[in-house]
């Protein structure tokens, strides 16, 4: 069966306008509709269907009670200090064409936020605020069993995007973010993780602030000519 052009151009709506945002107003949710979305997500496709992901859903006074731990220590160097990614979701060593793409959203970013190269106190501030959530109303938590292979890994990044591409279709947004990765105890003892599992990265959900200069950044994306090759 050949899809309308009306069902073609809403998918392809919900995909192509998803952006990171990193100013959300703090219009609270329905759980049904974080119920909903995560369902629709959970349609991802995985390896003989193992469905690696676990969720935690965060509202209220759970989620302020993090970002109050999250930002003690991140604010404290010698506390900060103590922790350390599980796993490494950055190369090593940058090279080009990656470092150059990874520097320019990190200037244009700060740009639209008036920081200077040389503000290290402000950039300390803005990336203090993924623990906020953004000011989002919905902090959310991924996590896998470290038993698990480098296929789940693929498994859990179509997970990830079913949850933002299903957010996108409510007309709420999203931002997936590492930087929880550093405090991955933290966060695992908060939500009362098992032993055996792991964090995969955490993600801000809700209304994105319209008016935040921040949210204006839209990232450039390869033409496909760069990035595929058609063998015949």
């Amino acid at each position: 069966m050949t899809p309308s052009p009306e069902v073609i151009a809403a998918v392809d709506s919900a995909i192509t306008s998803r952006h990171s945002r990193r100013a959300f107003l703090p219009t609270r949710l329905p759980r049904n509709v974080l119920e909903d979305i995560l369902a629709v997500a959970s349609r991802a496709p995985s390896g003989t269907n193992t469905q690696p992901w676990k969720v935690y859903v965060l509202t209220g006074a759970a989620k302020t009670a993090l970002s109050d731990k999250l930002l003690a220590a991140y604010n404290d160097p010698a506390e900060a200090a103590a922790h350390s990614e599980e796993y490494d979701y950055y190369p090593a060593e940058w090279v080009s064409p990656y470092i150059d793409r990874r520097r320019k959203i990190g200037w244009d970013m700060y740009g639209l936020l008036g920081i200077g190269k040389n503000d290290k106190a402000r950039m300390h501030e803005q990336l203090g605020r993924n623990y906020l959530f953004f000011d989002a109303p919905v902090g959310l938590m991924f996590t896998m069993d470290r038993q698990m292979g480098q296929g789940s890994w693929l498994d859990y990044g179509m997970f990830v995007q079913n949850v933002m591409v299903a957010a996108r279709a409510r007309g709420l947004d999203t931002c997936p973010q590492v930087a929880f990765l550093k405090f991955h105890r933290i966060i695992l003892e908060h939500v009362g993780a098992g032993a055996g599992e792991m964090l995969v990265c955490g993600m801000s959900l809700g209304h994105a602030d319209p008016q935040a200069a921040v949210n204006s950044l839209i990232t450039e994306r390869m033409p496909v000519a760069e990035f595929a090759r058609f063998l015949e």
